[in-house]
């Protein structure tokens, strides 16, 4: 599964990166380097033409983890941040919105927690934290959908009356990255975004890929990014030699 990425580029840059139309954040995000869920997350998307508009990329703020549009309430999400590749196009809480409503969600990278042989004081397996990022430092597009829930609980003259939620695609890990976790986000290619974002038109699983070979790397990181109180760019520093477990996979002979 994906459970923590990080997110640092402001609004500004990423509408420049993905070619978007508008700008649909109320409030600026802040920078993020330990993304969980339920936070609100930048995603690119594109909304169908109406009367008023012609279709248009829009860059909005998300709540991760997606609320479907037939949820009683919005605590379904807390457990709906992942959509796995292999029931996506199938599963009732994805499939409408696999059909019509795609986004990518923009990252640094994300984080993978790897079982070592030592113990925590209950028993388990204590685990190292690696941070998985383009090796060129480039931004990685993850695939993934969003869905538009009406909150029962507001008026119907409230000004916000709908939440925003997205879920991240999944897959499984190659062997180098499988070392470590055995699920990884989908990426979609920048010549397949278009393709991908077009709610008018039905989605292709040959649209998602996992990265390309050598495309990624991962190095172990502070055990600091395990609680969601922590941030800053220090969570995604790479972990000095000694510091990491012996039994850890090398991270130098993996990449994606």
């Amino acid at each position: 599964m994906c459970g923590r990425y990080a997110s640092s580029r402001a609004a500004g840059e990423l509408a420049d990166e993905f070619g978007v139309d508008e700008l649909r954040v109320d409030e600026l995000l802040p920078a993020d380097w330990n993304v969980a869920p339920t936070k609100e997350v930048y995603a690119v998307l594109e909304r169908p033409p109406r009367e008023d508009r012609p279709q248009e990329r829009q860059l909005r703020a998300l709540r991760w983890g997606l609320v479907p549009s037939w949820a009683k309430d919005r605590s379904i999400g807390n457990r709906m941040i992942n959509a796995r590749m292999e029931s996506v196009a199938e599963k009732p809480a994805y499939r409408k919105a696999f059909a019509s409503r795609r986004c990518l969600l923009p990252a640094d990278g994300y984080y993978e927690w790897y079982p070592t042989q030592q113990k925590t004081r209950s028993g388990k397996p204590l685990k190292q934290p690696f941070f998985i990022r383009p090796r060129d430092g480039g931004v990685l597009a993850m695939a993934g959908l969003y869905e538009i829930w009406r909150d029962p609980s507001k008026a119907d003259d409230d000004p916000h009356p709908f939440l925003w939620s997205c879920t991240v695609i999944t897959t499984d890990a190659p062997d180098d990255l499988g070392r470590i976790h055995d699920r990884m986000p989908l990426m979609v290619e920048r010549e397949r975004w278009a393709e991908w974002l077009d709610p008018t038109s039905g989605a292709s699983l040959d649209l998602l890929v996992p990265a390309a070979p050598g495309r990624l790397e991962a190095y172990p990181v502070s055990t600091q990014v395990n609680s969601a109180d922590n941030n800053g760019p220090e969570l995604v520093e790479p972990l000095p030699a000694e510091g990491v477990p012996a039994e850890v996979p090398d991270p130098r002979g993996t990449d994606g």
